[in-house]
């Protein structure tokens, strides 16, 4: 595979990592998303978040779609940068 291809792959893990992790923690502040900052957020990120959700069984009121599209962003970006 390409150097470019690896890199651009690489980089749009990245910047998905940060939105989640950003969402995740924005979610202890202001949990209701109201803020223009969390509607963002959610918008940028609730496309790969909701189908994971979805997926994962219910854990009462903990959401681990976050955690686990964390873990899978980060051995994309092991793999590819």
């Amino acid at each position: 595979m390409g150097a470019l291809v690896q890199a651009t792959i690489g980089g749009i893990a990245l910047v998905l990592w940060l939105l989640i992790f950003a969402r995740l923690l924005l979610s202890w502040v202001d949990p209701t998303g109201r803020t223009p900052v969390a509607a963002f957020l959610v918008s940028m990120t609730e496309w790969l978040l909701g189908p994971v959700r979805r997926m994962l069984p219910q854990a009462g009121m903990f959401d681990f779609s976050g955690l686990l599209v964390l873990l899978v962003l980060g051995a994309v970006m092991r793999a590819f940068l």
